[in-house]
């Protein structure tokens, strides 16, 4: 993988490095903790400059950003209303009305997480999805985009082309922090779903059941 990207860079300079980014948005298991460090070592063996780089890499996700956001807005809040309403989902203990909540958070307090998880491994692109759903405003959701990403872009650049040819470092370090957000991510996943399950999925099915039971004795 590094050997592709860094034949891209090479020979695409700035446009191989938007996309890039933009790819690395779209389908985030690609890692732009690579990409971007490797991006910064270019700016000292290539004509590449810093800023050139940074604003490249900040197009790519901008752009890369919209695609997840155009998927949200496919998700409408009606559509996921809907399918939450289906009989598998109720037995799952989801509730229409759960969608509904959930847009409402994020309409009132959760629209600022654009922001800050532009900076966070892994959810810095899934973000783009609700973001959509709740028809975030485009304008607020380009200004949060384009800020938060530029702090992870020029961290990540400028660490890379002060490391030089040892921009794998930086990329090692990176890529540590990620997989500690993940294990946190999953950590926090198990809990979530544990908590759902007594909470939510097993009243469902004691309620399923009764309901049953009760047709049977009628």
């Amino acid at each position: 993988m590094e050997d592709v990207f860094t034949n891209l860079i090479s020979q695409f300079g700035y446009v191989g490095v938007w996309f890039l980014i933009f790819f690395e948005n779209v389908f985030p298991p690609i890692p732009s903790e690579l990409i971007l460090p490797l991006s910064g070592f270019f700016t000292t063996t290539t004509d590449l400059v810093l800023p050139g780089v940074i604003a490249a890499a900040t197009v790519g996700s901008v752009t890369g950003a919209y695609i997840l956001y155009g998927v949200g807005r496919l998700l409408s809040r009606e559509r996921l209303m809907t399918f939450f309403g289906t009989r598998p989902m109720r037995l799952l203990g989801f509730k229409p009305g759960d969608v509904a909540s959930a847009v409402d958070w994020f309409d009132r307090k959760g629209q600022v997480t654009v922001l800050i998880c532009r900076c966070i491994p892994i959810v810095r692109s899934l973000i783009s999805i609700p973001a959509g759903t709740a028809k975030m405003n485009p304008v607020r959701f380009t200004l949060y985009t384009l800020v938060g990403s530029v702090v992870w872009n020029s961290i990540l650049c400028s660490l890379g082309a002060a490391a030089g040819s040892a921009w794998a470092t930086v990329t090692a370090q990176a890529e540590w922090v990620s997989d500690i957000v993940k294990y946190v991510i999953i950590a926090i996943v198990v809990v979530a779903v544990g908590f759902w399950v007594v909470k939510r999925i097993l009243p469902a099915l004691r309620e399923q059941r009764g309901g049953g039971d009760g047709g049977a004795d009628a």
